[in-house]
């Protein structure tokens, strides 16, 4: 059983790697106005990593279908991310105030959202939308990477469907935190 699970859990973190950014590149460190249960704070990578992973996911736009849909799920697993020592954030185009309206009412005040309104912490991840939106607005690809505490990524996984992203970015956590047991 566990060799099927080790065998399946392969195979899904594979297959999946189709972000501009691959495993085993550095994380572009970066710093962001973020908000979480409606206020704002300052929020680093660099910070973040030296408490254990973390989990970046790109959407969209926040309020929109799909990326209220994931921010529901990455919310209802937030305990999940946090009992496996990850740092969970969402990251897209939107402005702070936007993003703190997001993080209440979408992400639940369960994991932090970040405003990149320029696209600078988006374009640095090769993570920029190549498709023109309707409104001709800057946006990112749905992209979601794990970045380990020393700046590598050790996962990528792009799809426009935001189911997927949930249990593919958890499932590579706990096999880096099965690996780097204290």
């Amino acid at each position: 059983m566990k060799r099927l699970f080790a065998g399946a859990l392969c195979v899904l973190l594979s297959t999946a790697a189709w972000a501009a950014l691959k495993e085993g590149d550095t994380a572009p460190d970066f710093t962001l106005q973020a908000a979480v249960g409606g206020k704002s704070f300052p929020f680093q990578l660099s910070e973040a990593l030296k408490k254990g992973p973390v989990v970046l996911y790109f959407y969209p736009k926040s309020f929109t279908r799909g990326c209220t849909i994931e921010a529901h799920d990455f919310a209802d697993n937030a305990e999940n991310f946090a009992a496996a020592g990850a740092t969970l954030i969402g990251l897209s185009a939107d402005t702070i105030e936007t993003q703190i309206d997001f993080s209440g009412k979408e992400c639940r005040d369960k994991f932090p959202v970040a405003a990149d309104p320029d696209a600078a912490v988006i374009r640095s991840y090769d993570a920029l939308r190549t498709k023109p939106t309707a409104s001709g607005a800057v946006v990112s690809d749905r992209i979601s990477f794990v970045i380990a505490p020393d700046g590598k990524i050790i996962y990528a996984y792009q799809d426009s469907a935001p189911e997927k992203h949930i249990d593919n970015t958890l499932a590579a956590v706990r096999q880096w935190r099965e690996q780097h047991k204290p």
